[in-house]
């Protein structure tokens, strides 16, 4: 048995978030990912959060870093770049997301390095891509949700433009490129050639909301913000609350999914009601029907209605927080937590994160060894990589890596 990307090396010169999730990604499915840090701290990503407790393994590291390998280099002096070089020729796929120009600068850049090794996958990431005006803008998560109208699209009309409350654009990027490497590898199989991808975590963004974007350039007509109203614009697709206070999520928007709500609710006098007769109808008297329908609704609980509307094949659920939502035996039963063993400074056996989000029906996704200490491996990989002992000396002492 074999994972889909068993054999195949990373070389991820990446940090914080996108870069090092697309890896990952990589990694679940079986890649050898070696990532090369900075000297010193390494990635910011370790050392992110309030909490000093988890300096050098950050929760948010080890939420993307299980698995990998670190090698800590100095690619601003000569032998750190040899040794990058030497890595760069034994690896499948590299994966960097420096602000652009700076690979070149390291003498690392795709066209500096294709000749190392022709079959390379060469994934470079970054705000707003390799070419054009805002090329040498810097920007994160943040920044690039505001600057794609994402921050505009939640939230009711004439509310202030709010930000995702986590970093959804680093992640969708990070999938984006994980996407591309995939489809590049494939073709490489086929026609033997290395690729070079640009990845902009601008233009990921404005792929993403593709439902949201495409109407506009259809129609001209700018998204409206409809709070918690589904897509559809249906008031039987929205935010309602039980009898315990608890909010319920509908997404009755098929004339079909109404019919059989309001037989379950034993409401079949909808059905007949001249308001409420097409979708059109019940959007143009959207408070009516909401009314009713919170009117019927106050009579059992959110979990309730939950788990008797799914039943019934209404789409229905209720409104959980992160820590309900992953603490439900769904989680286990679709494998979406891996348990893995904790890193050594936390103490504990064990840490969970999260898994791929997809299942095969053998061997994985998944990943069982823990992230990182920071240039980990630097010894054994340059070893490898045919330095002397001398010169892999020399390039732990320029990397600042402990041995002991």
């Amino acid at each position: 048995m074999s994972r889909p990307l068993d054999g195949v090396r990373v070389a991820d010169f990446s940090h914080v978030m996108a870069g090092p999730y697309t890896t990952h990604l990589l990694g679940l499915l079986g890649a050898e990912v070696i990532k090369i840090e900075a000297p010193g701290r390494g990635d910011a990503m370790r050392y992110y959060g309030a909490d000093r407790s988890y300096d050098g393994m950050a929760p948010a590291f080890i939420a993307v870093n299980a698995g990998k390998k670190s090698v800590a280099l100095d690619l601003k002096q000569p032998l750190g770049q040899e040794a990058a070089r030497r890595l760069i020729r034994s690896a499948d796929v590299l994966v960097e997301n420096f602000r652009p120009g700076v690979m070149q600068k390291f003498g690392l850049d795709y066209e500096s390095v294709r000749s190392l090794q022709p079959r390379l996958v060469y994934c470079s990431i970054s705000g707003y891509g390799q070419s054009g005006p805002r090329r040498d803008w810097p920007a994160i998560d943040n920044i690039v949700q505001a600057t794609s109208g994402m921050m505009t699209l939640g939230g009711s009309a004439g509310d202030a433009p709010l930000r995702v409350g986590f970093p959804v654009v680093d992640t969708l990027t990070g999938q984006t490129a994980a996407f591309a490497i995939l489809a590049a590898l494939l073709r490489r199989e086929r026609e033997h050639r290395g690729e070079y991808i640009d990845v902009a975590m601008f233009d990921a963004s404005i792929a993403f909301m593709t439902s949201a974007v495409v109407p506009y350039l259809v129609t001209g007509r700018p998204p409206e913000r409809t709070g918690n109203i589904g897509y559809s614009g249906q008031p039987t697709s929205g935010s309602f609350m039980g009898s315990d206070g608890r909010q319920i999520s509908l997404g009755v928007v098929q004339q079909a999914q109404f019919e059989a709500l309001a037989r379950q609710l034993q409401r079949e006098d909808w059905l007949r009601d001249p308001r409420f007769l097409t979708g059109d109808l019940r959007r143009k008297h959207s408070q009516a029907m909401q009314s009713e329908l919170q009117s019927v609704l106050d009579g059992a609980t959110a979990a309730e209605w939950e788990a008797r509307l799914s039943a019934a094949g209404i789409p229905c659920g209720m409104v959980r927080d992160v820590s309900e939502a992953v603490s439900l035996p769904a989680l286990d039963e679709r494998r979406l937590k891996i348990d893995l063993q904790a890193p050594k400074q936390l103490e504990r056996e064990s840490v969970e994160i999260v898994n791929a989000g997809f299942l095969f029906s053998e061997d994985g996704p998944g990943v069982s060894e823990p992230p990182p200490a920071h240039g980990e491996h630097s010894a054994a990989i340059l070893d490898a990589l045919g330095f002397d002992a001398d010169e892999v000396r020399k390039l732990l002492a320029q990397a600042d890596v402990r041995t002991g």
